[in-house]
Formats: structure tokens, sequence, C-alpha cells
């Protein structure tokens, strides 16, 4: 006796849940620019490698003991491989009731999420639908309402702690399913085609009188540029795909394994000439911070992380003879290169992803203090300034700092953990103190300043006085600085320090006493 009649039925059955929503929702999904999830899922994952599980999970329906047809849930999940490593993978089908969280079976969401945990893997989130409570259609068909409850809301806490977590938000998503990007290590969002919201533009017309489209209301524009929820956006759904695996390709595998190591392919004492000249002599005038880490770090290798938002400070991934590490630089051209708000939320959550998955970080200092004026204060700056500087104090990954050129007050001594080792070599352009010069004359001599018969004359000669002891070599003297390099030896005296830093990372392996703040 076989079981193979059996086994035929559940490929037929298999083959109906592909269908998906039907051909029309397809072509609609198509129609509007965007992929399906199984096509999304076979776009992502290395060839071949998808094993899906609960295919069969569907609304049904029967004649008699003979399945006429079937609905399938509406979300995909299992695992597969990206660059051959095991990951999971769960996204929602918007053909399927619009990926509504009233048309899902068997919380299988939560399932994908179980599998990241238990399993320590990564998991990624292909994220287009509500994935929360669903429509106000559920209640005719419940004929009662319920008190919320987030599904799987422990396990998500959880996963931020533990292995990486990447969301794709791949449509108009609101609700739970906007909670679940945001809940996230790395996430991005394709222009034009995805919008992330708490709720969608007809329940924000009815609710606040607000008459927005769904770009107006949670696009690109508003989230990867101005809010900061998502991180990266991408030009189209391959770009995020790419986005998304280059991420991955920095991460260990969970908290309890060291990020992996590619095999190096640049020279390892390479000396760029550019950076001997690179940092002006002009202190008010800007460089291009980014070409620093380009000539620093192994080439190519520098994977950028939430480059519109809170732009005073770039952020990022790179490689240091092949091994992972964390790249903070700020920029001179965004409000000097000072922590603002944003700016301060920004480093906070890339610092907790740096400590949280054993990369050690790099940070190029050019901090001219926390921003000043009435909007600064109006935001906040000095909590989410203390915040930041938290966050680096909590850090025990292996952390260097290059004080590339200013670093000034409470904002400045957050270049590494100031009352431990902080490891740190500055440049000859270096310049500190509690105050920039030039604002701290007009601060300590106000009065003199004000009694002076010639004020600008006075502040000139006190200038000429402050900057004759503003050199960084009378700090070294002091030993107030360690050690002050041609700037060409940065990259050569880097790569030395990441393989002393792999060396202590082995012993640091396993969850923070803290999680991740998102």
């Amino acid at each position: 006796m076989s079981w193979e009649k059996e086994v035929e039925e559940i490929r037929r059955r298999e083959q109906l849940a592909r269908k998906m929503g039907g051909a029309e929702t397809i072509k609609r999904q198509h129609d509007g620019g965007k992929l399906t999830v199984r096509e999304r899922i076979e776009r992502l994952l290395d060839p071949g490698s998808f094993h899906e599980y609960g295919a069969l999970a569907g609304a049904p329906k029967y004649e008699g003991p003979t399945l006429e047809s079937i609905m399938p849930a509406n979300f995909v999940g299992g695992t597969g491989r990206i660059n051959g490593r095991r990951v999971a993978v769960g996204g929602d089908d918007f053909t399927v009731r619009g990926g509504a969280a009233d048309a899902s079976i068997g919380n299988k969401q939560g399932y994908a999420e179980l599998i990241a945990h238990e399993l320590r893997m990564p998991i990624v989130r292909l994220v287009d639908g509500t994935g929360g409570g669903g429509s106000v259609r559920s209640l005719d068909t419940m004929k009662r309402t319920y008190v919320p409850a987030n599904p799987a809301f422990d396990i998500l806490v959880k996963l931020i702690a533990e292995v990486p977590v990447v969301a794709g938000c791949m449509g108009s998503v609101a609700g739970l399913g906007a909670a679940r990007v945001a809940a996230s290590h790395f996430s991005v969002m394709v222009r034009g085609s995805s919008q992330l919201f708490v709720a969608g533009p007809p329940v924000v017309k009815w609710g606040v009188g607000e008459d927005l489209t769904k770009e107006e209301l949670g696009g690109v524009d508003i989230h990867a540029h101005e809010s900061g929820a998502v991180d990266n956006e991408a030009e189209s759904e391959d770009d995020a795909f790419a986005q998304i695996r280059r991420f991955l390709s920095y991460m260990p595998q969970s908290v309890w394994q060291a990020p992996p190591r590619s095999t190096p392919d640049d020279d390892p004492n390479r000396r760029e000439e550019e950076l001997i000249s690179i940092v002006p002599r002009d202190r008010r005038q800007g460089y291009d911070a980014r070409h620093i880490v380009e000539l620093v770090m192994d080439r190519d290798s520098f994977f950028e992380i939430a480059p519109f938002f809170g732009p005073s400070l770039i952020t990022g991934l790179a490689r240091l003879d092949g091994y992972p590490v964390g790249v903070m630089i700020n920029d001179p051209y965004f409000i000097a290169g000072s922590l603002d708000a944003s700016a301060s939320d920004k480093m906070v959550k890339f610092v907790d992803l740096c400590d949280t998955f054993h990369l050690p970080v790099v940070n190029f200092v050019d901090q001219p203090g926390f921003l000043i004026g009435r909007e600064a204060e109006r935001q906040g700056t000095i909590r989410h300034g203390v915040r930041a500087l938290y966050a680096v104090f909590q850090t025990i990954t292996p952390w260097v700092a290059i004080m590339v050129r200013k670093a000034f007050g409470v904002a400045g001594a957050g270049h590494g953990i100031t009352t431990g080792l902080n490891l740190r070599y500055a440049w000859p352009s270096a310049d500190w103190g509690s105050l920039p010069i030039e604002g701290g004359i007009e601060a300590a001599y106000k009065r003199d300043l004000a009694a002076s018969s010639d004020p600008e004359k006075l502040r000139r000669e006190l200038e000429e006085k402050f900057n004759a002891v503003r050199s960084p070599l009378r700090t070294a003297e002091a030993f107030g600085i360690e050690e002050i390099i041609d700037p060409r030896d940065t990259r050569p005296l880097l790569v030395d320090w990441v393989h002393q830093a792999y060396e202590i990372v082995p012993t640091q392996l396993g969850p923070r006493l803290r999680t991740m703040r998102p």
C-alpha cells in the first residue's frame, strides 16, 4: 500500500497556493510596479534555496469531502540562504486582502520570528500590509470587537537583541506592519511604490482632517529623509534586495558568533597621499568626509546607513583588511558636523547596532559640539545628545577614535569612553577644548570687549594670544593626547588595531545586558 495519492494531493494544494490571490490581483500588483511576495523572495535569496513552511494554510472551500478551491494565507514564510548563509524570510501577500491581518491564518508571521529566534539566524521581513488587526470588515465576521494585542511582540523584542533583523517596506504599510519595519536593525523602502504610516490617508482624513496622498503622508521623503523611521531608500525593489544582502554580509548569524571576515583584497599598508591635505587649514572650511572613509577603509567596502537622516553624522559599515567594522564620521558640510537631535538619535541606533553584534567602531571625529540656538533647544538637543553619550559609554565593543579636527564641549567628549583606555590617534589638524576659542572669547571677555574703545582690535589680540597655545602639540606635551600621527598612516594603524580588536571580540560573544533601542 502506498501514500502516493496523498502526496499528489499535497502537491496539488501547493500549486493552488502559488496562485496567490489569483491572476487579476497579481496583474494589479504588477501594474502598480510591484513584485508579488513570491517573486520578491526568489530575487532576494540565493537561487533555489527557499524552503517554505505553511504552504497549505488557507481558507478552503469544500464540496463534500473534496477541496474545490483554497485562498492561501496572505503571508509566505520559510528559510533560505543569502550569500550562502541561512536566513529566515517572510513576506506579506498583498494579492490576498491587501496583506491585511484579518486574512492571516495561524499567525504565520509569528512563526517566522520564532524560527529566527530559536534557530539563531537573521530574519528578513518583506512588509506589504497592515499586519495588525486588519480592517473594520473583520467585525462583520467576528460579530465582536477585541482588546488589542500585538501578536508575537515578545519575540520581536527578543530578536532585536539576538539576531540581525532586516525590514523591507515594500508597499503601503500601516499599523503593526509599520511597527515591524521600525523594529529592525536595518530598513529600506522603495521610492514611489512604498509608504509607511501609523494609519493610512482615509483614517488620517477622518481623525485629524488632513487630506493627504499616501506619498505625502508616508513616502520616502518623509521617513528616509526626515523622520528616520526607515534607514535607506531604494530606487527599485531589486535595489532594495541588493542593499539587504549587502547589509547582512557584515553581520554575524547571531550575537553568539563573530562578524564574518571576507578575503582581503586591498593593501593593508596602503598610505594615501591625499590624506595629508584633505583637511583645510581654514577651520571654517569643509571637506569631503566620505572621501576620508573611502581612502582609509578597504576599497569599495563602505555601506552607508541612513544617509539623509541626521546628515551631520555619517554612519555605515565597512571593512578593514576584510574585517567588518562600524564607521562614524562628522560631516562638516551639515551644521558644521555638530550633533542635533536627529543626529543624536541616529548615533544611538548605530552605536547600539555595533555593540549588539560585536562590530568594532572607528570614529572619525570633527565635532564642534551640540547644535546651539533656539530651535535646537526646542528640539531637546541636550536630552537626545545625552542619550547618544550614554550609548557610547555603555558599549563594550572595541572602539578607536581618529581625531580629525574639532572636539569641543560635552558632545566632543563623547568621541569615546574618556574614563577608560579611550584609544585614539590625532591628526595635526586637531583642534579641541571646552569651547572654540573664537566663541569662548565672546563668553569669557564679554565685559572687556564691551568696555573697549576698539573691541575688534581687542578680539584679534585675544585670538592671537590663545591661538599660540592652540596647537595639539601643546596638548601632547601634557599627555592630554596620546599620539599625533601623519594622516597617511591612518589605514596601517587601523589595520593593526582591527586584528587586535578581533582577538577581543570572541571573548565578548553573547547578548548584551541591555537590548538594542530600535
